[in-house]
């Protein structure tokens, strides 16, 4: 629940309580991590029930806003939202720009697909190879700099997921919540694998807000530390059959179970 009065809360705190509602963005890219419900149109998958559930937990109602990836950001800074809950992961530039909830409610890194007939195990058997990405990807550096493949970035990632069937790269680099679903749960993916064990470029994914935003943080901070206490991010996970399980959920369970 919502504390502390508003005369000590910031502008987006105050907001929300005396709306009784609090908006939040959150970004549908299909699988479970979101998707629409033909039958209802409604958001379900991950980030909706992450957002639905923030709002319990401080107290309100949701408003949910579905974004996009190039617009998510400017959502946010132009107040179309008060938070962000859309695969946005924690790093130095957008920590730079926005405020955030310390406590990560997830980890996401980048995965391969590969054929599973290419003999690729290891992110070492991509040097010299051509990798495709999306255009602007953060992982085109690590896997040209450390693992010396030739990356080819692709306007988007189903471009470059097109472009891996097409046969133009050997493998097919994005986050691991768009490649494990896809593979695990499309049979036309069933010639393709992740053999590759490990996340490239491993980063945390927080609910973001804007910058300076204090006592909106340690609202959304609370709520966060409560999931992992609880273990309902584990059992949501297992719920929506995301697999593998992140490891940084039980990591995080265990710690603050212990701190509290």
């Amino acid at each position: 629940m919502l504390c502390g009065s508003a005369a000590h809360a910031d502008a987006t705190l105050d907001r929300i309580k005396e709306r009784g509602k609090v908006t939040i963005g959150v970004l549908i890219n299909g699988g479970p991590f979101g998707s629409i419900d033909p039958a209802t149109q409604q958001l379900v998958g991950w980030n909706p029930e992450l957002a639905q559930a923030l709002a319990k937990g401080l107290g309100v109602q949701a408003d949910l806003v579905q974004v996009q990836t190039a617009t998510r950001v400017q959502f946010l800074q132009a107040g179309k939202v008060d938070l962000l809950i859309a695969s946005m992961e924690l790093n130095p530039d957008r920590a730079e720009s926005l405020g955030y909830a310390p406590t990560p409610f997830y980890r996401v890194g980048g995965a391969a697909a590969v054929r599973k007939d290419s003999g690729i195990t290891r992110w070492e058997d991509l040097r010299g190879k051509p990798v495709c990405v999306s255009q602007g990807s953060s992982y085109a550096k690590p896997l040209a700099n450390e693992y010396g493949a030739q990356v080819h970035g692709y306007k988007s990632a189903s471009d470059s997921l097109l472009a891996l069937k097409g046969g133009n790269c050997v493998a097919a680099v994005h986050d691991s919540t768009l490649i494990h679903p896809l593979l695990n749960q499309n049979p036309e993916w069933s010639q393709y694998g992740t053999p590759i064990k490990g996340q490239i470029l491993p980063a945390d994914s927080v609910v973001w807000t804007r910058k300076g935003e204090s006592d909106t943080i340690a609202a959304v901070d609370k709520v966060v530390r409560s999931w992992h206490r609880s273990g309902w991010l584990i059992d949501t996970e297992r719920r929506l059959n995301i697999t593998p399980p992140n490891p940084l959920l039980p990591e995080l369970q265990t710690r603050l179970k212990t701190a509290s």
